[in-house]
């Protein structure tokens, strides 16, 4: 019998943890959070103290049973969830399940926390417990309620407003604002040229063979030439000649400067810096990245990898210079220990630098034992922990000025600067990425960059150089770049906005509510994403300021500190802020919300031309909608942009309507084009009698190439396949949504099948797959593309309603919030499958005998 139960949040961290602990602990996992707020309004009530309405997630019920069945046998509860909030939280939710289930029964109850798994850490934990701690509890609560008041106040009123399914948060929306605002920063940016002059001279080496030096001018006629000197070729040709006269093929070295210069490494891994840094060099998401963290984690390798603190732990770093020094030998080992220190806003010291937790445990030999981007993850971090305890790399830096025309008068003057390693340092281990040719330090030029391989040869004062040639280039200024995910969370956290946790979330969530995409790895807003932050910022300008986001952050710190009460916090945001949510649906139409753009009037009509935001995204509307005549559509096309669309471009899109050709049955003709909904083909022409008939394309076809007889094809649907064998009628036809197969109410996407072709053997086939996955009849359903597919064991893991999902076809299994579905292995996905509940079957309940005779009345009729 286990005396002792131990709470975790996951199955591999609860297998890692009972292998230190022995026969008298029993751990088990509560797989993530087990509750949640309740997914509807007044789940948090402002009238009565902010108080919060919970209930248990439906795929924890029965991770909560086992752990109120295994508590009944234990003397004592140990919670070791994670050392933060959220992991304080989940440690409160668990005890609170399991006080209103009567499963505690006054048996005591201890908090462990540890930043590390491994045997000593863990022991030394369950050593030293201590209480919840109502602070940190206090203070996911707080945010918590905050990202759900947000959330259930603004998202209805962009679905009002704009258009149904968009979102809103109080993290996310000042995110995307930093996203639109640099596409507009590069959409008003003007090119500026300049130009640079350089210059190639000769010096005698010490062995007689001439050595080439380059040079950069960088004073012209006594004045120092900055980068809008010469702005047109004529500048430069007239001073290159200028140069020429004054220099009489002779350069003179006027000043040489040496000096040592060292480059200090970089502080250990912080969240956002493991993040930045795993983009840059590994390609990683900064999902992937704390997904694959969380694995080295659990398995005891690293130490719990969301932190915003650079220190390492005494013991760490004695064994880092150990290590140093056996391997590296002493030169490469500082006096003494360097100490960092937090520059981000916000930061909390209370956790260690993301490490190995044995710097002992070489990257080289786990390559058998983890999978490829875990061990190229660990190598990140073990290389940069122990390349922060190294010494300073030091360079020898030369700087040479060279005159022309020192005998002449003439003050012209060109620099050639060159740099040698001569002790590599830390540099032996790592180095660390930079972004767009920037440092990390915002964006400051890394001087050494293109002098570290450059070597100057040995020149005194007075020696003279023979000038080879003059050479310019030309340059344009470039707009600031788009953010890539590492650019982004350096950004968010330099402006304070959320919390190392959150970074990965808040970037995944704007790329699922498609208010950007990604291009060539960076950030693009879409028509979508710039239409609620214009919406949010006109009209929420305080709650999506940056400012006003990091001084909340300030505050939610200060109640996990103790220092302030969470309910007063609460009230402080909330009053104006609900008269604000209030006041905006009151007195904004949604013709305000998103205000047409005019481009002018169409020449044909004289109806007024608009681009704007519709319900079905952006389009080109000519006449207004009180107008006699129907306004016409046209949606526009990919990269085209509301904002920048002209009034030609506009009306071009309205004649390129593709005439086909003549339907043989009818005699009317046939049309392909793109209108309010996507690309469609139309049978007859407008005004005619009947009306024209409509079909949207098929999403491999283009408007630009689909042929007379596909049209005719698509025009035809839906068409009738037959019958399932309860006899309901089976059709295939093409919507908004897309193709499909539909029987009775209920839809069946079709991901690969064409409705034109379909059968009805294959259709019956995907409405066995729709049912066997969980397909609820009378809605859309879908045939889904499988995120993970395990083709040998029968296994999918799924998107649904709900959230992802894994299925073996006769049993469902939700994807912990905590746990990525791209990243589930096979294993993960059988172990989630095997906890799941078994699926009760549908509308069955306890009945009296007369209902149970009833309902065999209606079954043998049915029958």
């Amino acid at each position: 019998m286990s005396k002792n139960l131990v709470i975790v949040e996951s199955p591999a961290k609860a297998r890692t943890i009972e292998r230190y602990l022995g026969r008298d602990f029993e751990v088990l996992a509560s797989y993530g959070h087990v509750r949640d707020l309740v997914p509807k309004g007044g789940a948090v009530d402002p009238e009565q103290g902010f108080a919060m309405k919970y209930q248990v997630i439906d795929r924890n019920k029965r991770h909560i049973q086992n752990i109120a069945k295994a508590l009944r046998r234990a003397d004592a509860l140990y919670l070791a969830t994670d050392p933060d909030r959220e992991g304080e939280a989940i440690s409160w939710h668990v005890c609170e399940v399991l006080k209103e289930q009567g499963a505690l029964r006054d048996k005591p109850v201890y908090r462990v926390v540890f930043h590390e798994i491994t045997r000593a850490a863990i022991q030394q934990a369950i050593a030293a417990p201590r209480q919840l701690s109502d602070s940190l509890i206090n203070a996911q609560q707080a945010r918590r309620a905050l990202d759900y008041l947000v959330g259930f106040n603004l998202s209805p009123l962009l679905w009002k407003k704009i258009r149904r399914g968009l979102s809103a948060g109080r993290v996310q929306s000042p995110a995307l604002r930093l996203i639109v605002e640099r596409e507009e920063e590069i959409a008003a940016f003007e090119p500026r040229e300049y130009w640079t002059i350089k210059a190639e001279a000769a010096a005698d080496a010490q062995d007689g063979a001439a050595q080439t030096v380059q040079a950069r001018l960088a004073r012209y006629a006594g004045e120092k030439v900055g980068q809008f000197t010469f702005t047109n070729e004529a500048a430069v040709r007239e001073a290159e000649e200028a140069i020429r006269r004054a220099a009489g093929g002779i350069l003179t070295v006027a000043r040489v400067d040496k000096k040592q210069r060292q480059r200090h490494p970089a502080a250990p891994f912080t969240t956002s810096t493991l993040q930045q840094e795993a983009a840059r060099k590994l390609r990683f998401s900064a999902q992937r990245t704390m997904s694959t963290a969380q694995r080295l984690y659990e398995d005891g390798l690293i130490t719990y990898m969301r932190t915003d603190s650079v220190t390492l732990a005494g013991g760490a770093i004695a064994e880092l210079r150990a290590l140093i020094q056996e391997s590296y030998g002493a030169e490469n080992l500082p006096k003494s220990p360097r100490q960092y220190r937090t520059r981000a806003k916000n930061a909390q010291e209370a956790h260690e630098a993301v490490r190995p937790t044995s710097a002992a445990r070489l990257p080289g030999n786990l390559k058998a034992s983890l999978p490829s981007e875990q061990r190229r993850l660990y190598e990140l971090i073990w290389k940069r922990t122990v390349a922060s305890q190294m010494s300073s790399a030091v360079f020898d830096t030369v700087r040479l000025d060279l005159s022309a025309g020192v005998s002449s008068g003439a003050d012209h003057q060109f620099r050639a600067t060159g740099s040698v390693l001569v002790k590599p340092g830390f540099m032996t281990v790592y180095r660390e990425s930079t972004d767009d040719g920037t440092s990390p330090k915002r964006g400051r030029p890394e001087a050494h960059l293109d002098m570290e391989d450059r070597v100057l040869p040995p020149l005194r004062v007075g020696d003279r150089l023979e000038l080879g040639k003059l050479f310019s280039e030309q340059h344009f200024t470039e707009p600031p770049p788009r953010y890539s995910e590492a650019t982004l969370v350096r950004a968010l956290e330099e402006y304070g906005i959320g919390r190392p946790s959150t970074y990965a979330t808040i970037l995944s969530t704007l790329r699922d509510r498609e208010y950007v995409t990604m291009e060539s790895r960076r950030f693009v807003p879409t028509e979508m994403g710039k239409v609620v932050n214009r919406f949010l910022t006109r009209h929420f300008t305080n709650y999506v300021d940056y400012e006003f986001t990091a001084r909340m952050e300030d505050r939610l710190d200060a109640v996990s500190r103790g220092e302030r009460e969470w309910t007063p916090l609460l009230g402080e945001f909330w009053q104006p802020f609900r008269k604000r949510v209030d006041q905006i649906d009151t007195s904004v139409t949604r013709a305000q919300a998103v205000p047409p753009r005019p481009l002018g009037t169409d020449p044909k009509s004289g109806r007024p031309v608009f681009a704007r935001f519709g319900r079905y995204g952006p389009m080109i509307q000519i006449g207004d909608a009180g107008d006699e005549a129907k306004p016409d559509f046209a949606s526009l096309l990919p990269g085209q942009e509301i904002d920048r669309i002209t009034l030609e471009e506009a009306l071009r899109l309205f004649t390129q309507m593709r005439r086909l050709g003549t339907d043989p049955a009818s005699g009317r003709p046939v049309f392909a084009s793109r209108g309010r909904y996507g690309p469609f083909v139309q049978l007859g022409a407008r005004g005619d009698k009947p009306k024209p008939a409509y079909s949207s394309l098929l999403p491999s076809q283009e408007v630009d190439q689909i042929t007379l007889e596909e049209a005719l094809q698509l025009l035809r649907l839906p068409r009738d396949l037959g019958e399932t064998d309860s006899g309901e009628p089976v059709s295939a036809g093409i919507g908004r949504l897309g193709p499909y197969v539909r029987y009775g109410k209920t839809y069946v996407s079709l991901r690969e099948d064409n409705p034109c072709t379909i059968e009805l053997p294959r259709a019956l086939e995907l409405i066995a797959q729709h049912v066997a996955s969980g397909g609820s009849r009378g809605r859309r359903g879908a045939t889904r593309k499988p995120i993970v597919e395990f083709a040998e064991a029968g296994i999918t893991v799924l998107n649904g309603r709900y959230g992802p999902y894994v299925t073996d076809g006769k049993k469902n299994a939700s994807v912990p919030k905590d746990r990525q579905p791209e990243d589930l292995t096979l294993e993960e996905c059988k172990e989630l499958i095997a906890a799941a509940p078994k699926r009760r079957a549908r509308g069955r309940r306890r009945t009296t005998g007369g209902a149970r005779r009833q309902r065999s009345r209606t079954s043998a009729k049915d029958a």
